[in-house]
């Protein structure tokens, strides 16, 4: 009698080889997951997950002293506390999706090496861990936008608000994206690590995270705003803070290469994760 299998594990042959059955199929691994970042990241520390909310105040509150004080950099008539945390709420989940994910087949070899499932959902549950840090530290922006609000200080929150979610997916497309490309040539170039955590940082004074986009020469304006993550800062701040404005063709533009940058990345990591135990 022909035997039946329940699972058949075969090689992968594509560019673009992306069971999303498969993937969802794992759906409790992807939370267990998730549940062993949060667990790894707080153990042993004294504040614990306080640190989710002192981390982005004490960010903040050096953005004040720095570039709104001593700088002396506008904010376009937001209040500075609002202002500065806005952009470092969106900077600080698009650069934890590509810092984590960028080590994904370094970190998780031993495990990659023993038993099968789906490789991709390890970056997954990263991005997924990283949108629960936004998450709370949202509702301290909310906090702040209530105490300026309760002080008398306008606050312009306006329709583009309800765009939230979908700026929320992009950033997490983007940064799995570049960071599943990051980690997929780690395996045989282990000096990128150090590159990627550099050019993060440059990444950021290259977007409107301490400034805002009123501070750029307007004649700059498109090739700065081909950024892509620069529109998302500066719809975000528009939404809930009313200044500068949305960039609806820059946004556009910021779309098709998140897109591309995430279908590279996917097509990277399918055939990286076949030989990658040969490298590591």
């Amino acid at each position: 009698m022909e035997e039946k299998w329940t699972t058949v594990l075969q090689p992968k042959k594509k560019w673009l080889d992306l069971n999303i059955r498969e993937l969802f199929s794992y759906k409790d691994l992807i939370f267990l997951f998730v549940k062993r970042n949060y667990v790894t990241k707080y153990k042993q520390t004294i504040l614990g997950p306080l640190w989710l909310v002192i981390s982005p105040l004490l960010t903040t509150l050096m953005f004040v002293l720095v570039f709104g004080n001593i700088a002396g950099l506008s904010t376009d008539g937001a209040p500075q506390m609002a202002f500065y945390m806005a952009g470092n709420l969106v900077w600080a989940y698009f650069a934890y999706c590509v810092n984590q994910t960028s080590n994904t087949f370094v970190q998780n070899a031993g495990v990659f090496g023993k038993v099968y499932f789906p490789r991709m959902v390890v970056p997954i549950s990263t991005v997924l861990t990283g949108l629960l840090d936004f998450f709370i530290q949202f509702l301290l922006l909310g906090i702040i936008l209530v105490i300026y609000a309760i002080s008398g200080t306008a606050i312009a929150i306006n329709v583009w608000a309800l765009t939230t979610p979908i700026l929320v997916l992009q950033l997490a497309l983007l940064g799995l994206g570049v960071g599943i490309i990051v980690s997929s040539l780690t395996t045989k170039y282990r000096d990128l690590t150090i590159l990627v955590t550099f050019g993060v940082q440059l990444w950021m004074y290259a977007s409107p995270v301490v400034y805002a986009v009123g501070q750029i020469p307007e004649r700059y304006h498109f090739i700065y705003l081909l950024n892509p993550v620069a529109p998302v800062i500066t719809i975000f701040r528009y939404a809930f803070l009313g200044t500068g404005y949305v960039p609806l063709l820059s946004w556009g533009i910021s779309w098709i290469t998140t897109i591309v940058v995430v279908t590279i990345g996917f097509m990277l990591f399918s055939r990286i994760e076949k030989t990658f135990m040969d490298t590591v």
